[in-house]
């Protein structure tokens, strides 16, 4: 089992110096978050605490994961990346493609793609996207990402999407990894279908527990159970190394902790 390094909630300060020491220890990877807006009142409560409330406030540094990721990579050789996640369906395709990919060229191929739906609508509302499909949305867009990612004179044309032939580089010289985050069913299997592993937020070790399972079980229903897929678990409630250990029995290819 790797280890990956979070440095969000930090400030933006401390990102390169937390990158040249992660290169020089045994990290595997750092993984950035993407927080768009505070908003005074949202919309809609937080998913992933008990109350529905934010743990941090308006003036919480979330600086843009493109541009921090190759600020870092800019100043290191080994050490790898990847979002955690990228609220998708909250951009545009095609941008998010270019941006992506830069990114994996630019770091010599050590950037991955995590990406999720966002929990907040007012997100979807501020940036001109559609809430209610953005499930499905998302799905299109993996598949336009990996389409033009070949290179290629490519077009897509689905329900949301309708790209004209076109094609854009420099695209990654390897197949760069998309993950996704999330617990739904739905999104599950759309992630043992589409994507090449699996990310947490801070769920306790028996959710980690039950997502994985129902993870393996997609994954054989596709026939892919011995394809690689990685799961990255944010080892929030992990304070020891026997709890480093059950993460590792459990499957886990990285723990995600924080400084």
């Amino acid at each position: 089992m790797k280890f990956s390094l979070a440095v969000n909630f930090c400030s933006y300060t401390h990102y390169i110096p937390l990158a040249l020491a992660a290169e020089e220890g045994l990290w595997n990877s750092i993984n950035v978050a993407d927080g768009l807006f505070f908003y005074e009142k949202p919309s809609n409560d937080y998913p992933y605490t008990e109350d529905g409330q934010r743990y941090w406030h308006g003036k919480t540094h979330f600086p843009d994961p493109f541009v921090a990721v190759a600020a870092m990579a800019a100043v290191t050789q080994r050490i790898e990346f990847f979002t955690n996640v990228l609220k998708l369906p909250v951009r545009n395709p095609y941008l998010t493609a270019k941006q992506a990919f830069t990114v994996a060229c630019m770091s010599d191929n050590r950037f991955g793609l995590g990406v999720g739906l966002s929990p907040w609508q007012d997100d979807f509302t501020v940036c001109g996207q559609d809430w209610k499909s953005r499930g499905p949305r998302c799905e299109e867009m993996i598949d336009i990402i990996r389409l033009m990612e070949t290179g290629e004179m490519v077009e897509y044309h689905g329900k949301y999407y309708d790209m004209p032939r076109m094609q854009v580089a420099p695209t990654p010289k390897k197949k760069m990894p998309i993950y996704i985050g999330g617990s739904a069913d739905v999104v599950l299997k759309r992630c043992a279908r589409m994507t090449d592993g699996w990310v947490s937020v801070n769920y306790p070790f028996e959710k980690n527990k039950a997502i994985i399972a129902k993870l393996k079980e997609f994954r054989k229903e596709l026939g892919k159970e011995n394809e690689p897929f990685e799961i990255k678990i944010l080892a929030t409630d992990i304070g020891d190394m026997d709890g480093f250990k059950r993460l590792r029995d459990l499957g886990t290819t990285e723990a995600v902790v924080m400084p």
